[in-house]
């Protein structure tokens, strides 16, 4: 089992059992991310009963829901099948696991809460979740919260660094306060690190258990096969080939100039309307961020893109990483050589970032006259480009995405790049690693 490492849904965790209201929760995410091992962690520490049920290990525990919904005849049933079973009225956790294999146990869920005597969790893998299905049953009576693959604050707990430490780093931003030049380099070197990790856990607990990059290469490659499996195993209705497809031309588009996925190239006569459905599978089953393409550059993102226009990242950037040759890994773990790869990996960690506190991903490229932004993202009442410079060059794009006032919804914006904190009266300059920060940072901001 890995070592347990703090998460952010540890917390949550503690808050949702402290509500008096509370409903059954469906924790749901990518794979291997580490779901069981926060929930179990939790409710080993939390209840004196745990009733843990893994749909996948346990086939025969699917017929629970044979004779009916009702909390006592799924107790029953699952007393016949496990008589060492303990249901403590008040003090008792039902964690159910792998909710994908048994669609059907979300029915019951209206049950548990309505009876009240018991506490329910499920956790599930999105890629083989059918959640509408989910959602139909259990609609009004759970309640939702998506993980992903430790974000760098994460990181920086299994590092052995404190929540003091993340807010001295949270206070730098918001007063635009440089950092000495040695908190600089240990802030960019801890990045470094973790742009070539990622974030899944096992990967990062054995970086942390070794203290160097030993065996991690495998265990990514290793992800990258299990997905690969998952997608023969849950990919359902759709053709599994032009799935797999995709999926292996992710890195091959990202180390283009512009980067944009385009079904054409990826098969003689390909064309759009064969692969549909296919990057939305890939995209629900939390393996890729997809950042779609704005129309027009103005408030609201959401509908103002183009659905057919769009750059597909790694949900993962250690996947990413992964899924290159082995020339590209050597560099980029001896050398830390990022910025050859035409900046995608300086993109896809971005977007990682952005999508891990809530952001949905949007770019905007024109060529005559050349025009394009990495990502958009918002405060109360603006919209705010963001630049990712995978070396410290010109911000031509950003300047005058600014000083147009064509662009009236643009009030200032924000340079990510290997640079100190700052502002010149136009944009911000921050870091790379400060990035987990933005939202909180946009929401503190008085201008």
């Amino acid at each position: 089992m890995t070592q347990l490492l703090k998460r952010k849904i540890d917390k949550y965790l503690l808050e949702w059992k402290s509500n008096p209201e509370r409903n059954p929760l469906i924790v749901k995410g990518a794979r291997q991310i580490g779901k069981t091992v926060s929930i179990t962690s939790f409710a080993e520490a939390n209840y004196k009963s745990v009733v843990k049920i893994n749909f996948v290990e346990q086939q025969k525990f699917k017929k629970i829901f044979s004779d009916g919904y009702e909390v006592d005849a799924v107790i029953k049933n699952i007393s016949l099948l496990n008589p060492m079973c303990e249901f403590i009225p008040g003090n008792t956790l039902f964690f159910f696991d792998e909710l994908q294999e048994c669609p059907a146990c979300a029915t019951s869920l209206k049950f548990f809460k309505l009876d009240g005597r018991y506490d329910v969790i499920c956790s599930g893998s999105l890629m083989g979740i059918n959640y509408k299905e989910i959602e139909s049953n259990s609609v009004g009576f759970k309640e939702d919260y998506e993980m992903h693959s430790m974000d760098f604050e994460e990181f920086l707990w299994a590092k052995g660094y404190t929540e003091e430490f993340v807010e001295d780093l949270f206070e730098h931003l918001v007063e635009v306060k440089p950092f000495s030049q040695l908190e600089l380099e240990v802030l960019f070197d801890i990045f470094r690190d973790y742009m070539v990790l990622g974030g899944m856990p096992k990967v990062v607990d054995t970086y942390i258990k070794n203290k160097n990059f030993s065996g991690v290469l495998a265990i990514q490659r290793q992800l990258l096969a299990d997905y690969e499996e998952d997608i023969t195993k849950y990919a359902q209705g759709l053709d599994k080939t032009k799935i797999k497809s995709v999926y292996n031309h992710i890195s091959i588009f990202l180390a283009k100039e512009n980067k944009r996925f385009q079904i054409s190239k990826i098969a003689n006569n390909a064309r759009n309307r064969e692969y549909i459905g296919v990057v939305e599978w890939l995209s629900d089953a939390g393996i890729v961020n997809l950042c779609y393409s704005l129309s027009d550059i103005e408030l609201p993102l959401k509908g103002n893109y183009d659905p057919k226009m769009y750059k597909i990242y790694f949900k993962d950037t250690g996947m990413l990483i992964a899924s290159l040759d082995e020339e590209a890994q050597d560099d980029l773990r001896q050398n830390r050589n990022f910025g050859t790869y035409k900046g995608a990996i300086y993109e896809n960690i971005v977007g990682d970032m952005l999508v891990k506190q809530g952001y949905k991903l949007y770019y905007y490229k024109r060529d005559n006259p050349s025009l394009e932004m990495d990502f958009f993202v918002r405060d109360a009442d603006s919209l705010v480009p963001v630049e990712v410079k995978s070396n410290n060059g010109a911000t031509l794009s950003l300047n005058k995405l600014i000083e147009n006032e064509k662009y009236e919804d643009i009030k200032y914006g924000i340079k990510l790049c290997y640079k100190n904190i700052g502002f010149n009266g136009s944009f911000y300059t921050i870091p790379y690693c400060l990035a987990f920060l933005l939202k909180r940072f946009l929401k503190s901001k008085k201008l």
